[in-house]
């Protein structure tokens, strides 16, 4: 089994494709995705750009992402750069994860207008939700942020964020804990202690310390 955790960025579709922009509000412009063997240790890496096909890269774009226009002057389109993604996963068993589910309705979406011969079944059986993975195994009921995560496990984001290959590499380091369940626990004890549930913090205090088990505030 390979692990590949992915990451994309998206432009907006221009307000002059009005018949498109029923159908796909963005389009993909960065792909990025590590790859990872089956004891979770990195083996490699893919990213490229995208030329989107209904409008220019907008400025508020660049600003988050810092890719030009002219970065991606030159590369291929969705479905060319698509399949290359696909083609570098393989054929092997591979699941497939991103932080949070928009990754895949953006491919869905994106797929099933560009590319409509592709069965999104291929996505749908590999896909993880590696954001709802991690928020459930902390006992949080509020999606967290990828860098709020890293933030939680006390680390540092390594790179440059909203770059979709950094990002992907930040979410690995995520799943490879997630693997070790008694270093997971202690990396986010604090976390969690704090997440516990009232009741559960109010026996603890009583457990700690008998004399305050009966006393209530006025």
């Amino acid at each position: 089994m390979k692990h590949v955790v992915v990451d994309l960025e998206m432009n907006p579709v221009d307000r002059e494709y009005k018949e498109i922009r029923k159908r796909l509000s963005g389009e993909i412009i960065e792909i990025g995705a590590v790859r990872l063997d089956e004891n979770y240790q990195q083996e490699d890496k893919f990213r490229c750009y995208v030329l989107p096909e209904y409008g220019a890269i907008r400025k508020h774009i660049t600003e988050l992402t810092g890719i030009t226009q002219e970065m991606v002057a030159g590369s291929a389109h969705f479905g060319e750069a698509f399949q290359s993604f696909v083609d570098w996963i393989g054929e092997g068993e591979t699941k497939i994860y991103s932080w949070s589910m928009s990754d895949i309705r953006q491919l869905r979406k994106e797929c099933r207008l560009k590319l409509e011969d592709f069965d999104t079944n291929w996505l749908d059986s590999r896909w993880v939700d590696l954001q709802k993975a991690f928020d459930d195994r902390i006992g949080l009921h509020n999606s967290l942020a990828l860098k709020h995560a890293l933030g939680a496990m006390d680390k540092d984001f390594q790179g440059t964020a909203h770059t979709a290959l950094d990002d992907a590499i930040n979410t690995s380091a995520i799943l490879a804990l997630m693997q070790d369940d008694e270093e997971f626990q202690r990396v986010m004890k604090p976390v969690m202690d704090v997440l516990r549930p009232k009741a559960e913090l109010e026996t603890s205090i009583a457990d700690l310390c008998p004399e305050l088990a009966n006393f209530q505030v006025e």
